[in-house]
């Protein structure tokens, strides 16, 4: 760790309650990268959201694969590292469900396409 952030983690430290030291003590607390990886993660997820909106002709199916794989994968990871990542495994919950859903957009469009 570098020796700025441990010093704003010990300055922080003083100013958390009790009822949350648990919280902040926890192996997957905000003191580690355990938490904020999949804190930051969440842009997958909200930039998933919003390509909900893209049309469909536009949309990578190998990208979306890609992500939906990779959504699973760490997933599953999440629940058999120690500790367990509930922050982690939510995420990527969430980034496979997004890219599977366009998945699906997209193959039934090009479905679509060549009946026609």
């Amino acid at each position: 760790m570098s020796k700025i952030y441990k010093t704003l983690i010990s300055a922080t430290d003083k100013f958390v309650p009790a009822k949350l030291r648990p919280l902040w003590n926890h192996e997957a607390g905000p003191k580690t990268i355990f938490f904020w990886a999949p804190a930051f993660k969440w842009g997958l997820v909200i930039a998933g959201l919003g390509d909900l909106t893209r049309p469909v002709e536009t949309l990578s199916i190998p990208q979306s694969a890609s992500l939906a794989a990779t959504g699973i994968i760490w997933s599953r990871y999440s629940l058999v590292i120690t500790p367990k990542n509930y922050s982690l495994f939510a995420v990527n919950v969430f980034v496979a469900i997004t890219s599977l859903y366009q998945i699906g957009r997209a193959y039934k469009h090009q479905s679509t396409e060549k009946k026609e």
